[in-house]
């Protein structure tokens, strides 16, 4: 399928379907198509504790259950099917550079690398970090790199880590939303493993405006965007917002148990927050800030106190604690089961968003392959954009 075909048949069904996945049960207790389709929201509401997170981290399989209300849906398996990238195998000697870097950070590197094979010209490494990936292709297929970031002690950490391994590579102190960083990409091979929002859409603009020979991207965090709204690269009739977006990258299927359960509580509480806000705003709903996880080692009470002064509300003088705690875990189990629905399309969304990358190359003269670089347990995020000049 060409990713025009697949960008335009995707963008339909969403379109067609947005009434189930643009409404969030977290703001909105009862959307409209749990009114509109009672039996759908019941068997939502229904699904066992045991089952839950399974459900929730199976997509293929949420898509069939909508299908058996929505029969046109089952469009979408196709649609979401990507194959797996052709793979290169790398020195060992490349892949020991590697060793040090926590968590899967190495292992996802290694497969960018594996899936990229040898550069076709001098590398650009965007928003490098520490330039690990840039390190790596540097020793595994001894090309010159260079490696841009912000961020100048990591700069100098990357320096001294290319010299301890004997890379060819330096670094560029520029900031990559700047449009006059784009020259660095002159004449280079660019690559960019999971850079996000603005930063890939600026690389890709910059890549097109320097006629860049190849191009390798690994998007992430589609919702990091300065914009009020997502414009489509190639045009579209979907709008969408950065809440939109952020349903794009829901997937928790590499977050530990720890966690998972660290963003239950959060959950759990925040909507008891809003049963506080609502008493004394008289507004149902109230918009908050990102809350530092680290809160919730105070206590629930401690963490409402503390919320409450920094949103500027005066809470109520009496409150029961336990059983404002136990509604919001209560709201949290409800608001878990009718967000189903919606993680059945972050998928289709975020497949519509790299083929819009995909169409846009195409239109500037790129042959444009897409493939997953490794498995979603390693990183969901793993959709890498091939880009080359012929």
């Amino acid at each position: 399928m060409r990713h025009s075909e697949r960008k335009a048949a995707l963008e339909a069904l969403l379109l067609d379907y947005r009434f189930l996945w643009q409404p969030q049960p977290y703001r909105e207790p009862e959307p409209a198509w749990c009114r509109e389709h009672p039996a759908l929201a019941r068997e939502a509401l229904a699904v066992d504790q045991a089952a839950l997170e399974a459900r929730a981290a199976d997509t293929p399989g949420l898509v069939r259950w909508l299908a058996d209300h929505f029969p046109d849906l089952i469009g979408l398996l196709p649609l979401i099917e990507v194959p797996p990238c052709p793979t290169h195998g790398l020195p060992a000697t490349a892949a020991q550079l590697c060793r040090g870097i926590p968590g899967r950070k190495q292992a996802q590197i290694e497969a960018y690398a594996s899936a990229l094979g040898r550069p076709l010209a001098p590398v650009l490494e965007w928003c490098a970090g520490k330039g690990h990936l840039g390190r790596l292709l540097a020793a595994a297929w001894g090309v010159p790199v260079m490696s841009l970031e912000l961020d100048p002690a990591l700069c100098i950490a990357g320096m001294d880590l290319a010299r301890h391994g004997h890379a060819d590579q330096r670094f560029v102190c520029a900031d990559a939303l700047n449009p006059a960083s784009a020259h660095h990409l002159n004449g280079r091979h660019a690559v960019a493993l999971h850079a996000c929002g603005d930063l890939h859409r600026h690389l890709l603009i910059g890549a097109v405006e320097q006629s860049c020979p190849a191009i390798d991207l690994a998007p992430c965090c589609y919702y990091r965007t300065a914009e009020v709204g997502h414009r489509p690269l190639s045009g579209g009739r979907l709008e969408l917002t950065r809440d939109d977006l952020r349903l794009a990258v829901t997937d928790t299927l590499t977050a530990s148990a720890r966690a998972r359960q660290a963003s239950r509580t959060a959950m759990a509480w925040k909507l008891a927050f809003q049963t506080l806000a609502r008493k004394v705003t008289g507004r149902p709903y109230h918009p908050l800030k990102p809350v530092p996880l680290r809160w919730l080692a105070a206590g629930f009470e401690t963490w409402c106190r503390r919320l409450a002064a920094r949103e500027g509300l005066h809470l109520p003088q009496h409150t029961d604690w336990q059983r404002l705690e136990a509604l919001g875990v209560q709201a949290a189990a409800r608001v878990r089961r009718l967000e189903l629905v919606r993680l059945a399309f972050r998928r289709p969304l975020e497949l519509w968003l790299v083929t819009d990358m995909a169409v846009y190359l195409e239109a500037h003269g790129y042959r444009v392959g897409l493939g997953a670089f490794c498995a979603p347990t390693l990183t969901p995020r793993n959709l890498l954009i091939s880009a080359r000049r012929p």
